[in-house]
């Protein structure tokens, strides 16, 4: 059976610059078996409802600017699968989840950039499902709780975000061993937690996590943490690390 992934898909640049995550995200992707598929939940596809791509092949979408040209002219392939997206919708429906198809969602940086580090012949079909951000860490945990059968299928679930996500106070020269102190206290609580199992502190990370508000302006960048758990089984750590001095970096292995 397979794990599901929750990785911190940190700047885009990840893709031309891939640091210490390019080697534990191809490392990761070797010690699998190759996926016959891949259902993935970004932190850049915010929608009000749960929606499911069904596209059958995204293009590839470079959701920022002022980076250089180069990211721009990758490209990330990888085909949809149809008939997979409508058998996720059905499984959020029997989890009494309502979902809809969308059919013209591109790949958005979250999707393609840890994809293109793990899986750089982008053979493998990919359906995204959206993230209502508003709705919460609790429905992550249940949509990843409705699609945790597929793991027995052959598919590879990811959540991809970022374990601390502030853009407002990086240090962009900053080097892998600098570490602001509040977000490593963030990151530490959620290892902590995790590896406790304890749900509803997780849930509640806003109120009882140190430095939550300054780790997560918004929570859109944790939520995928949330679906990935719910999806698998044991936490362990695959990958820590910080970028910019306060960029999260960390890629979880649940099961």
């Amino acid at each position: 059976m397979f794990p599901s992934l929750f990785i911190s898909h940190g700047s885009p640049m990840l893709a031309l610059e891939p640091g210490a995550s390019g080697p534990a995200l191809a490392r990761l992707a070797a010690e699998l078996p190759k996926p016959k598929a891949i259902v993935i939940v970004s932190a850049h596809w915010e929608s009000n409802e749960l929606l499911v791509n069904g596209n059958p092949q995204p293009e590839t979408w470079h959701d920022f600017g002022g980076f250089p040209a180069a990211l721009f002219a990758v490209q990330y392939p990888a085909p949809g699968e149809p008939q997979l997206a409508a058998e996720v919708v059905e499984l959020l429906k029997t989890a009494g989840l309502v979902a809809s198809i969308d059919a013209k969602q591109p790949f958005d940086h979250g999707v393609w950039v840890p994809l293109s580090l793990m899986y750089p012949q982008a053979n493998i079909p990919v359906v995204q499902i959206s993230l209502p951000s508003r709705q919460g860490p609790a429905l992550q945990t249940r949509v990843g709780r409705a699609l945790a059968s597929l793991r027995e299928q052959g598919v590879l679930l990811i959540g991809s975000g970022s374990i601390t996500h502030n853009l407002r106070e990086l240090d962009w020269h900053a080097g892998p061993e600098s570490v602001e102190p509040w977000a490593k206290a963030f990151r530490d609580w959620a290892i902590d937690k995790l590896a406790a199992n304890d749900e509803a502190a997780l849930h509640d990370y806003r109120q009882q996590a140190p430095h939550a508000a300054r780790s997560h302006l918004s929570d859109e960048h944790l939520l995928p943490l949330y679906f990935a758990r719910g999806a698998g089984g044991d936490f362990s750590i695959a990958h820590q690390g910080f970028t910019m001095g306060a960029l999260g970096m960390d890629i979880y292995r649940f099961g």
